[in-house]
């Protein structure tokens, strides 16, 4: 039994099996998002350094050294914190397919079990890269999801609908989905 699916076991209920499971790409990894992201944190994070740069070296008064200090420290998350805030989380995910539904396991924090039914499973959308890796996005995606997708900005992955990102084999792990889904359809209406 793999890490994964000693960590999901709990998650299944009576009779329920395990047809696949798997973990997110690990390390750290750019996004779709940094395209805007990168340029966006960079202006930020000089802004922020230079005020805070210039008020402390010009000897202004304490209250706008204080004043700087909030957005000098988000520009250090979203300049390189980000990245690592994104590759813990990776390391705290796991998905899984059951025969009747898609479980993601994570959470900064706590632990958090996202789970979705096959049988009220209508959209999914399929992201599939050149070397096969991708992401399932499981309901409907708004026009920002993908500016927002893996930027580990908090509270971002409650607005997004959820996926399995970052998954080697992605196609395949589709079709897995799509055949246990067909196999609920069939059994429900016998």
């Amino acid at each position: 039994m793999n890490n994964c699916e000693t960590e999901l076991r709990p998650e299944l209920g009576r009779g329920e099996r395990l047809l696949w499971s798997g973990m997110p790409r690990q390390g750290l990894r750019f996004r779709q998002s940094d395209i805007f992201m990168v340029p966006f944190s960079l202006m930020w994070g000089g802004f922020a350094f230079f005020w805070e740069g210039a008020v402390t070296t010009k000897g202004a008064p304490f209250f706008f050294s204080l004043w700087g200090m909030p957005f000098v420290l988000i520009g250090i998350y979203i300049i390189v914190g980000r990245f690592f805030v994104d590759s813990y989380l990776r390391a705290r995910t796991y998905y899984g397919v059951t025969d009747q539904r898609v479980i993601i396991l994570g959470g900064l924090m706590n632990r958090e079990v996202k789970s979705i039914s096959l049988q009220g499973l209508n959209e999914m959308l399929l992201t599939e890269r050149g070397d096969r890796s991708g992401t399932i996005t499981f309901g409907p995606t708004g026009p920002m999801a993908a500016a927002w997708a893996g930027t580990a900005w908090p509270g971002t992955s409650k607005k997004l609908s959820p996926a399995f990102d970052l998954v080697e084999e992605v196609r395949r792990v589709y079709n897995i989905i799509r055949d246990a889904q067909s196999r609920v359809s069939n059994s429900r209406g016998s």
